[in-house]
């Protein structure tokens, strides 16, 4: 003989749907009695006013406002001449630490004393610790790398 293929967990989720459904429906027929009661038909507008926020009531056309579409900007501001510098992207500075054998090291730059990595992929010209060297700087996954760096002959 063959079991049931109905389980108590089957049927009683069975139950529960059955349950949420009848509720939608009395849910249903009671805003279908309160929409008759109160006589509201139909979906409810939302206006908005000259200062942008939201009314029950169309805004007053006395109050609107008329923009030049000349004036309207959606991009940033272009700058006025000699109000700012152009960087110059190559730096100068000197190597304060360079491993040949492992090929990276480190450059302090001689305007802001800052410290920069550099590999041996970025550097074009042979260095040793204490050369003055050019260089450009480059996002890296740890900060600012020094870039194709050069020699600087004295």
């Amino acid at each position: 003989m063959a079991k049931s293929q109905q389980t108590f967990n089957k049927s009683e989720k069975e139950k529960k749907r059955l349950k949420k459904r009848e509720e939608k429906r009395k849910k249903m027929a009671a805003r279908k009695a309160e929409a008759k009661e109160n006589g509201k038909k139909g979906i409810q507008f939302a206006y908005v006013d000259h200062n942008g926020n939201l009314t029950d009531t169309p805004p007053d056309p006395s109050q609107k406002v008329a923009y030049e579409i000349e004036n309207i900007e959606i991009s940033i501001p272009k700058t006025l001449e000699g109000e700012k510098e152009e960087v110059d992207p190559v730096r100068k500075g000197k190597v304060s630490f360079f491993d040949s054998s492992k090929g990276f090291g480190f450059i302090i730059d001689a305007e802001n004393n800052e410290k920069y990595f550099t590999h041996v992929s970025g550097i074009i010209d042979t260095i040793v610790e204490n050369d003055k060297v050019s260089f450009e700087l480059e996002m890296g996954k740890k900060g600012m790398n020094a870039v194709k760096v050069t020699l600087i002959k004295e």
